[in-house]
């Protein structure tokens, strides 16, 4: 479990620890059966608020992370939920009974309750002097070394309860995420949006280019898909007269891993009725700030090294973009032939079917400028062929309405002035289809949706955005996997 200890050091400290648990239950004194204790302050609070404390009696309980123990009086270090306070324990204060217990029957791991007074020791520590002191429950495997913790980075992901137990860094970082999850729904409250709850199992999977996760509903003989986005269910909410709605949540593809990606992650999808992108773009910049200043206290965020400004914000087309990075002015060609020698020449590779001019501007965005979109970018109008759910351009009907943003060279968010020309809609969804299908995937038009679209669906802006990625910038986290409590880890044989 643990790289500074051999299997046999854990083996028989394991041993001991049931040994000792034993005694107390042959003894009647069943760490186990305790079944609730009377907290009254967290460790934080106090060291806060030592002035508000001191002198007064408090009951904490949580983890024994240390134990220094020196005849008659010992010191101990306990972590609760919002982080560790020294506790001072001396036989005399605790009785000769118990102290022997503390000493003998007590490991680092277990969980303990102490009650005592506040004080400061002649260091200054803050700290809690026990008068009571109980073991709520015993701890059987022992820690990590105090001052190694858990090096392996498999280890800390796959053992993500130990990786939480020995950082308080770690801990951190998913309090902030629940800040910044809360204060996205908190931003989105506030201007009348309205949270709904979609469908995640499907009946259908659709031609969008993830790939989904295939399982069977027994009961009704079908096989389902695990949804890849939220986006056609909440553009029905629009149709049925929400004007505004928003969904966050989990979101499924089968795909592959990296420092960027996992398999299941969180977005957050919005849209508003008799909006536009332009809409979006504004939305973006003014969640983001307020979001930033209520997690971080600043927009001068710094990630891995480097400062990002959210109060300025670029903005280019995907043309203009090509143009800066590549050198290469897709505004001058003309032809999806001319495109392709283009391609040929920039050693740019192309998939089967994805050969036309619009295809290849992207293919020259991902090869020239992605990675060069460090502080925050909008790219906006996108060729139609990788746009299917976008209204196109009226003075082009080659581009649409849409943007993506960037920072750090990663894709942040995505947005559209929505398509809601039924007609064009069936026709792309088609076309995506078939393209799948031709790939020898399964891939079906979602005709529901279709069909809400033939009722009418008012001018509407939409956007979603990977809340994991968020949080990985405010949090300074290099890995998607570093902001998620349990990311998908390959079974260990």
């Amino acid at each position: 479990m643990e790289e500074n200890r051999t299997e046999e050091e854990l083996i028989e400290q394991a041993k001991i620890r049931r040994e000792k648990l034993k005694k107390m239950q042959d003894e009647g004194r069943d760490p186990y059966k305790v079944t609730s204790y009377p907290v009254t302050s967290l460790s934080a609070d106090i060291k806060e608020k030592f002035e508000t404390y001191e002198g007064k009696t408090v009951c904490i309980a949580g983890r024994l992370m240390s134990r220094r123990v020196m005849g008659k009086a010992s010191f101990s270090h306990i972590s609760d939920s919002r982080g560790s306070i020294q506790i001072y324990v001396t036989r005399q204060d605790v009785g000769e009974e118990k102290y022997a217990a503390y000493k003998k029957e007590f490991d680092i791991g277990d969980i303990v309750g102490v009650k005592g007074f506040v004080f400061k020791t002649q260091t200054g520590e803050v700290s809690v002097h026990a008068t009571e002191l109980d073991m709520l429950s015993k701890a059987l495997l022992p820690l990590p070394e105090k001052f190694n913790g858990l090096q392996n980075m498999d280890m800390k992901y796959r053992l993500r309860h130990l990786d939480l137990i020995m950082s308080e860094d770690v801990k951190d970082t998913f309090y902030k995420r629940a800040k910044i999850i809360s204060g996205i729904r908190k931003f989105l409250d506030s201007r009348g949006y309205l949270e709904a709850d979609t469908p995640i199992l499907l009946p259908l999977e659709i031609g969008a280019d993830a790939r989904p996760f295939k399982t069977h509903h027994n009961a009704l003989g079908l096989d389902m898909y695990l949804r890849i986005e939220t986006e056609l269910y909440l553009k029905r909410l629009i149709v049925g007269g929400f004007g505004k709605v928003y969904e966050m949540g989990r979101i499924f593809r089968n795909e592959g891993m990296d420092a960027k990606h996992n398999p299941e992650f969180t977005t957050v999808e919005i849209y508003e009725a008799y909006a536009d992108y332009h809409a979006m773009m504004d939305l973006v910049e003014e969640m983001y700030r307020t979001v930033a200043l209520d997690a971080c206290g600043t927009l001068q965020i710094s990630y891995q090294g480097t400062t990002l400004d959210l109060s300025h914000w670029e903005k280019l087309t995907m043309t203009e973009a090509v143009k800066k990075y590549s050198g290469v002015d897709f505004s001058l060609v003309g032809s999806d032939e001319e495109a392709r020698a283009l391609a040929a020449e920039h050693h740019i590779e192309l998939e089967a079917g994805k050969d036309t001019k619009g295809h290849i501007l992207a293919e020259f965005f991902d090869a020239y400028v992605e990675d060069k979109l460090i502080q925050p970018t909008f790219i906006y109008e996108y060729p139609v062929e990788i746009s299917p759910l976008a209204k196109r351009k009226p003075d082009d009907p080659t581009m649409t309405e849409r943007f993506e943003y960037f920072m750090m060279g990663m894709e942040m968010g995505n947005a559209f002035s929505e398509l809601n020309d039924p007609i064009d809609q069936r026709r792309r969804m088609e076309a995506q289809a078939a393209r799948k299908r031709a790939a020898g995937a399964n891939a079906e038009v979602d005709e529901d949706f279709l069909d809400a679209l033939e009722h009418g669906m008012p001018p509407t802006g939409g956007l979603g955005l990977g809340v994991d990625r968020l949080v990985m910038l405010l949090t300074d986290s290099a890995t998607i996997r570093d902001v998620l409590l349990f990311p998908t880890m390959k079974p260990k044989k």
